[in-house]
């Protein structure tokens, strides 16, 4: 962890102690303003959500995330069923990564065996903004949104380091590397996205999907998509459905993208209320091809007023070269006491 206290949530590792919101909301008739450190949402489906852009997360568990706030202004206007959305930030909160000399850290095989260096991050100077409509009705429910600003999933950038003596009887002599340094990158990136929610008298279909380009044609362009069908049923909310990809255009940068690791893939949500103060839920992704799987069981119970128990179970097997199977030996067992006043 890092030492004393965190403002804007850059730092390579979780603070001590860090602020998770404060803002300063001012509201006039249809116009609503909420400025400062602030959860902007623009997500729909379940698991995966192509146009939550200004919502990265703590990766340091690569598969148990949590949303970090992001230093932004966030005007909306509101009118009977249209609500038209704006947001400005004036840098990149970035999504936390796993440390490198961490379990939930896999390196390409190539670079397995070398001692590896953390060479930080480079963090980009420039704002970033984005615009959404959403329309809320009793027979749909749509938005569409714009983004253009930074990703907050990095490109991981390599530099061998310099190279230590050459051992003795090798012909022709070679340069041996005495380690490798891997940098994070945070490319920019422009995004169009949308969902839309349709009820019907047994289930609720939902979608999702967002086109994302590379404004300095540096990195992949690609299209990521849900589908889903959700059922209610009493205190059950049941969830399945499709995460996929299409990529328009691959650069071949080495990045860390678990939005895109988790995609073409089965997805499937169970939660069950059991009463106000306690919820049961169960979520799960299966590889289409069948070489990964990821299963998630989590328990909550709230206590008084402020304090909140969560027990959270990850299970997670497949083959090494794919994105879920190469954490198979991170399964594991969390219990987290929040206190919230």
């Amino acid at each position: 962890m890092e030492n004393g206290f965190d403002w804007d949530d850059r730092a390579i590792r979780r603070p001590r102690l860090a602020l998770r919101r404060l803002a300063v909301t001012l509201s006039k008739g249809p116009l609503t303003i909420d400025a400062g450190k602030v959860f902007v949402r623009w997500a729909r489906a379940d698991v995966l959500n192509p146009t939550d852009r200004f919502a990265p997360r703590d990766f340091m568990n690569v598969l148990d995330t949590d949303v970090l706030p992001v230093i932004a202004v966030h005007p909306s206007l509101h009118f009977r069923n249209e609500t038209f959305e704006a947001v400005w930030s004036p840098k990149l909160t970035p999504s936390r990564l796993p440390l490198f000399n961490q379990r939930w850290t896999v390196l390409p095989p190539a670079v397995q065996g070398l001692p590896i260096q953390d060479g930080g991050s480079i963090l980009p100077s420039g704002s970033e903004q984005g615009v959404r409509w959403s329309h809320a009705g009793s027979r749909f429910d749509a938005s569409l949104s714009f983004f253009d600003g930074f990703n907050h999933l990095p490109n991981i950038e390599t530099r061998l380091l310099p190279t230590g003596p050459v051992p003795p009887g090798l012909v022709p002599p070679v340069l041996v590397p005495t380690g490798l340094e891997l940098t994070r990158v945070f490319p920019s990136l422009r995004s169009y996205g949308g969902d839309l929610a349709i009820p019907t008298q047994w289930v609720t279909l939902k979608g999702e999907a967002a086109y994302f380009t590379s404004p300095e044609s540096t990195n992949d362009e690609y299209v990521l998509y849900v589908i889903e069908i959700e059922r209610q049923i009493r205190e059950w909310v049941l969830v399945v459905g499709y995460a996929g990809e299409a990529v328009t255009e691959n650069r071949g940068v080495f990045s860390f993208a678990p939005d895109r690791g988790i995609a073409k893939s089965f997805l499937g949500r169970a939660a069950y209320t059991v009463d106000p103060r306690r919820t049961v839920a169960i979520e799960a992704a299966v590889r289409q091809s069948g070489e990964g799987l990821y299963l998630k069981g989590e328990y909550s119970q709230a206590f008084a007023q402020h304090w909140r128990l969560t027990l959270t179970g990850v299970g997670i097997e497949g083959q090494p070269d794919d994105f879920l199977g190469q954490f198979n030996h991170n399964s594991n067992v969390s219990i987290g006491l929040r206190f919230s006043f």
